[in-house]
């Protein structure tokens, strides 16, 4: 997978001093370096774009990677509500979207995210759009939630769900979630409520079309 993402980053991915940046705070400030590959980001804002979704939610902010691209795929109009445990992380993250422009568009939720859902389910919140990409431990209680807050037609995308090969590849090294991950997917080809495909990207990708 590894070189199979690095092809694919050398061909569609130009140089964006941008992200680079974010990446950069994201090191210095001893943040874990797990944003989305280039080529991932750049499928965020593609799907957003093409989807034409305006409302969005992200569980999982991190530095603002993976919020920037959302936001880039929405423009002016759109909507980002980000929900991070870390405060410290989303103050990064709220930096970073305000220099990339999109301060006055997203909004951070912090503490326990289940939390966070919970309280937007009770406001009667909707959204077209979600990104999971937070605790492995809780994505299928993410997934539940994020279809609750679902339009109709909206789109789930979910990242980490290949687990670097290894819920498909024996020899792969396995990460800390495989087994999860296995779960997981088991879960999204079956769910009655979802139209599923995994796009084998960055660390994998879960597309998931709500259906109402």
């Amino acid at each position: 997978m590894k070189l199979i993402n690095s092809y694919i980053d050398s061909l569609f991915q130009k140089q964006d001093i941008l992200l680079e940046e974010v990446i950069s705070s994201i090191e210095e400030n001893g943040m874990p370096a797990i944003s989305v590959s280039p080529s991932s980001g750049k499928l965020l804002t593609m799907l957003t774009s093409i989807s034409g979704a305006k409302n969005i939610l992200e569980i999982g902010a991190l530095g603002g990677y993976s919020g920037i691209c959302l936001a880039r795929g929405f423009g002016s109009e759109g909507q980002l509500t980000s929900l991070e445990l870390e405060e410290k992380y989303a103050a990064l993250a709220s930096e970073n979207l305000t220099k990339a422009g999109f301060g006055h568009q997203v909004s951070y939720l912090t503490g326990p995210a289940l939390q966070s859902l919970e309280k937007l389910v009770e406001d009667h919140k909707r959204f077209d759009l979600f990104f999971i990409d937070a605790d492995k431990d809780n994505y299928e209680n993410y997934l539940s939630y994020c279809i609750r807050l679902a339009h109709a037609d909206a789109l789930i995308v979910t990242d980490n769900v290949l687990a670097n090969g290894s819920v498909a590849d024996s020899n792969a090294t396995p990460k800390r979630y495989t087994e999860m991950m296995k779960k997981f997917n088991e879960v999204v080809a079956n769910h009655p409520q979802l139209e599923s495909v995994i796009v084998p990207i960055g660390d994998g990708m879960t597309l998931s079309k709500v259906k109402k």
